[in-house]
């Protein structure tokens, strides 16, 4: 198959998915073309069959705002014709997929299929907002196919936004053997000289994360046993957060390392990670954590307990629960044979159920579904 691409190439879940499924996709054969603003940093290297399209947009002073949807839908227009896409899978609803309804409209073209890719905040955040609900449930409707990371947010977007069809589940996945302790070197040593516990959490710092819970819940870990946090991110609440981190005398203990392009380096040196969100249509962060067998402290909310296991692979708790997540990361932390035991199953989980190997097929096995329909 010919296959178009349309994500962000940024540090979030949805960037992350769409380069891997790119990825995997080419090396069983497929054709892969990826339209954005810049190269997905995930595909900054060569990578057999798989093509790259960065999207130019012009700065006119009759617009206020560059019209990126407009110059997405002309370069996939352009890669179409010339490469002869079979379909343009677009991971998120607004702009990409009503960049890709729009290029199929300008191609006038049956044989072309639309498949979208709901990731969380084009349902729970855009979605919500007045000037874009109509546009979001357009796509939805219009695009050919539609899958979404999880059955939460399969099924708020089917109530939300008064659906009447059918949503294709396929929830994230990692390469769990890449995402394992034996695939490189561990860096404990380097943030935890003296063996110290290291615990974890990434994101993109915003207040729906709660990162100063995480500063919370560490303050409390470490009065109980030598330990250190690491932070993985960049956000509106980074200078919040460091300014917490002072405020309870931890800055030796605290670790800021900005905006990081491979978690595994970093994954395989965590004892613990840490997911406080108010909000998580899946948490791929999460996964990617428990395929190093490293248990997660998580808040039992959205797609989260479809891959967080309370009391197997890690603690699922109410928002704002700070004590008892504390309690709950020491109870691990000081158990030894407890904490071994949700390492193997935080780790057998994600082969079972999450590896890319069982979950890239998935999409192979919709997209030739969704293309079978113009013989129909």
């Amino acid at each position: 198959m010919k296959i178009g691409i349309v994500c962000y190439p940024t540090h979030g879940g949805s960037g992350v998915i769409a380069s891997e499924l790119a990825l995997g996709l080419a090396k069983s054969g497929h054709e892969i073309h990826i339209v954005s603003y810049a190269t997905p940093f995930r595909l900054g290297s060569f990578h057999q069959n798989v093509f790259i399209h960065e999207v130019e947009v012009a700065s006119y002073p009759l617009f206020k705002y560059p019209p990126y949807a407009l110059a997405l839908a002309t370069k996939l227009v352009e890669v179409a014709r010339e490469y002869g896409l079979d379909l343009i899978h677009a991971h998120y609803a607004v702009p990409h997929a009503a960049s890709a309804y729009l290029a199929k409209k300008m191609l006038r073209s049956h044989q072309l299929k639309t498949i979208t890719t709901l990731h969380g905040t084009d349902i729970t955040l855009v979605g919500n907002d007045k000037s874009f609900y109509q546009a979001v449930k357009f796509n939805i409707e219009e695009s050919d196919g539609i899958t979404a990371v999880s059955h939460y947010l399969q099924q708020r977007t089917l109530q939300e936004f008064n659906i009447d069809r059918e949503i294709r589940v396929i929830h994230n996945f990692v390469d769990a053997l890449r995402y394992s302790h034996t695939s490189n070197d561990c860096a404990k040593g380097h943030f935890a000289p003296q063996g110290e516990k290291v615990v974890m959490h990434a994101s993109n710092f915003r207040s729906v994360k709660r990162v100063e819970d995480v500063v919370q819940i560490f303050a409390k870990i470490q009065e109980r046993i030598p330990a250190k946090l690491l932070l993985v991110g960049e956000g509106p609440d980074r200078m919040l957060i460091q300014q917490r981190v002072t405020e309870l005398k931890l800055s030796d203990q605290v670790v800021f390392l900005g905006e990081q392009d491979y978690m595994e380096e970093l994954l395989s040196c965590a004892d613990l990670f840490i997911l406080p969100s108010e909000q998580e249509s899946f948490g791929l962060v999460a996964l990617e954590a428990q395929s190093f067998g490293i248990p997660v402290i998580g808040t039992n909310v959205g797609g989260l307990p479809e891959v967080v296991i309370h009391g197997e692979t890690g603690f699922l708790l109410p928002i704002g629960e700070i004590e008892e997540m504390a309690t709950k990361s020491l109870e691990l932390l000081e158990s030894p044979d407890l904490y071994a035991s949700f390492q193997k199953n935080a780790r057998e989980r994600v082969l079972h159920c999450f590896d890319s190997q069982k979950m890239i097929p998935q999409y192979e096995a919709y997209y030739q579904e969704i293309l079978e329909q113009r013989l129909a």
